[in-house]
Formats: structure tokens, C-alpha cells, sequence
């Protein structure tokens, strides 16, 4: 036994060990007394408002603590949300436009057709609006069978221009809103004539008409189509929309009046057109072109495959009264 305590440490042990048996034994007997019961009641007592806000503390640590993994969880559920969000936001302008340019063709497709020319549809693929410039260029050109001096119209049968340029793949179209653009217009009411020309800003102006003619603000204006003598066409169809009257300008002294239209189609945003192939308008070609019915100054007669027309005679000179 004496070797368990050969050495100071040992010895140390020995004796800590004996104190901890002794402190247990005698707190065993002390928690059995009264007054050590009283004691304990009275620490607890006093100890319980730091317990609670101990307790507290605790719980609010604990509460932040969920707080700050819910704020984490809704701001990824956010994100993925505001992610879902835009992409049917773009699913849907996708959709709309793809809606509204269905509508466009379908509108073309209608309008083709009804219509008694041949015609090939194209998309308009450039654009040209300088200043005094109106110029679109389509995606179809002479492998499509466009020709210079084709006409392009929009939806609803409005004219749009005319092919001013030809290439294998492409066209260019002069837009009746380019101030270098002419067409002979008619009022749908009073088939007065008057000249429609393209102005800055995009409007139109129809000038030379009748001033004796009621021009109506409202009024819708056609392409006149006229036909002279000769073989001689219009450029345009007859009856293509060219816009509506908007104001109308009157001069008592002027024997013509003007005005001013809105055109019938958007030609600022043009997008897709309907070319004309078949209608020849101008003049005819050099062999077509009529000559005079007399042999003797180089035409040819009635009766022969190339047409003639009779010169009209000048006027006779008015005589003058003698002295």
C-alpha cells in the first residue's frame, strides 16, 4: 500500500482524492438539510431574473439566427422568381411580336389574294430617312422577277412607292413620302385630280386642284391611274390608297386649291410590302409606241399590226379685220 505513495505526485493524488470523498460525503449530508434547501430556493430566486434574461438572449440569438436563414432562403427564392418572371416576359414580347407580324402577313396574304396583279411579297431589310431622303430596300429583286418601275404596296391595298433600283437579290423603293415622289391622286367624293408629293416630316401634299371642287377633311385620296392618248399609262394603278385629307389650304385668287394628307400606311415603319410584277404603266415599249398614220412622213397605216394616231392639225390663223 505504501507504494502507491512512494512519490510526491502519487502522494498528491492521494490526498485530492480524499479531499473530493470528503466534499461529496459532506455535501450529501448538508443537501439534506433544511435550511441548505432555503438556501438553494433563495440563490435560485435571485439568480432568476439573469436566467431569464439568459433565456432570453438565448432565444433571441436563436430567433435571428432562423431569421437570417429565412432572409437567405427568400432572397434566393427571389432571385430565381425574378429570373422566371423574365424570361416569360420575354416569352411573351416574342410572342406578341410574332402575333403581330402574323397579322401583317395575313393581312398582305388577303390583300394578295383579291388583287387581279401578279405580285411577290418581300420584307423591307433597309432604310434609308435622311433629311430629304425616303428610300427602303426589299429582300427581293430580279431573280423574283422585280423590274424598275414596279410598284410596292402595303396592307389594306396603300401605295407605298416605286422601284427605283434593281439588283439580282435586293430592290430599292423611292416611298411617296420622299419629296422627289410624284402621283397623280383623285378625291374618292368628286374624282378631282391633283398632283401628290411627298414633303420633310413625312406628310403628303396635293397640290393643282380645282379650286371650284369641296375638298372634305376626311376625304380619302386614290391613286388616279390615269390613261392618255397614245398608249401612254400612269405609273400607278388606278385606285391604290394613298392617304386621307387632313387640311386643306385655299387661295380666293388662285384657281387651284392644295392639301394635305396623311398617308395611309406608316411608311416610317414599313415592314413588309407586296411588289407589283405585271402592270406596265408609262410608256410603252419603243415598238409599241404609236406613230402617225401617214406613209408619206414614216408611219404606217390602220391596217397594219403597229397602231398609228392622226396628228390633230395646228389652228388655223384668225383672220384680221382690215382696215
Amino acid at each position: 500500500m505504501s507504494g502507491y505513495f512512494a512519490t510526491r505526485a502519487a502522494r498528491r493524488r492521494g490526498i485530492t482524492y480524499g479531499l473530493l470523498v470528503l466534499a461529496s460525503i459532506g455535501l450529501m449530508a448538508m443537501s439534506s438539510n433544511p435550511l441548505v434547501h432555503e438556501l438553494q430556493r433563495g440563490v435560485a430566486f435571485a439568480f432568476r431574473p439573469l436566467q431569464a434574461v439568459i433565456d432570453g438572449f438565448g432565444r433571441g440569438a436563436t430567433s435571428i439566427a432562423g431569421a437570417l436563414a429565412e432572409i437567405d432562403e427568400l432572397r434566393t427564392t427571389n432571385e430565381a422568381l425574378r429570373l422566371e418572371n423574365e424570361r416569360l416576359r420575354n416569352e411573351n414580347r416574342q410572342a406578341e411580336e410574332l402575333r403581330r407580324e402574323n397579322e401583317l402577313l395575313t393581312a398582305l396574304l388577303q390583300l394578295r389574294n383579291g388583287f387581279e396583279y401578279q405580285t411577290v411579297g418581300a420584307a423591307v431589310i433597309g432604310r434609308e430617312s435622311s433629311e430629304f431622303r425616303r428610300v427602303v430596300t426589299l429582300e427581293k429583286g430580279a431573280l423574283d422577277g422585280v423590274e424598275l418601275g414596279d410598284i410596292a404596296i402595303a396592307a389594306g391595298g396603300a401605295v407605298a412607292g416605286r422601284v427605283v433600283e434593281v439588283g439580282p437579290t435586293y430592290s430599292r423603293v423611292l416611298l411617296i413620302s420622299d419629296t422627289g415622289s410624284t402621283v397623280i391622286g383623285q378625291l374618292a367624293t368628286s374624282a378631282a385630280t391633283g398632283e401628290v408629293v411627298g414633303q420633310l416630316g413625312g406628310s403628303l401634299v396635293m397640290s393643282k386642284i380645282d379650286s371650284a371642287v369641296e375638298v372634305v377633311i376626311g376625304e380619302e385620296v386614290v391613286t388616279a391611274g390615269i390613261e392618255l392618248a397614245g398608249g401612254i399609262r400612269s405609273p400607278f394603278p388606278k385606285g391604290l390608297l394613298i392617304g386621307t385629307v387632313v387640311a386643306v389650304e385655299r387661295d380666293p385668287n388662285e384657281v387651284v386649291q392644295t392639301a394635305f394628307l396623311e398617308p395611309a400606311v406608316d411608311l416610317e415603319h414599313l415592314e413588309y410590302v407586296l411588289v407589283i410584277l405585271d402592270y406596265d404603266g408609262g410608256l410603252p415599249p419603243p415598238d409599241e409606241q404609236p406613230t402617225t398614220c401617214d406613209p408619206t412622213d414614216g408611219g404606217t397605216l390602220p391596217d397594219s399590226e403597229q397602231p398609228c394616231v392622226t396628228p390633230t392639225p395646228p389652228p388655223l390663223p384668225t383672220p384680221t379685220a382690215r382696215p
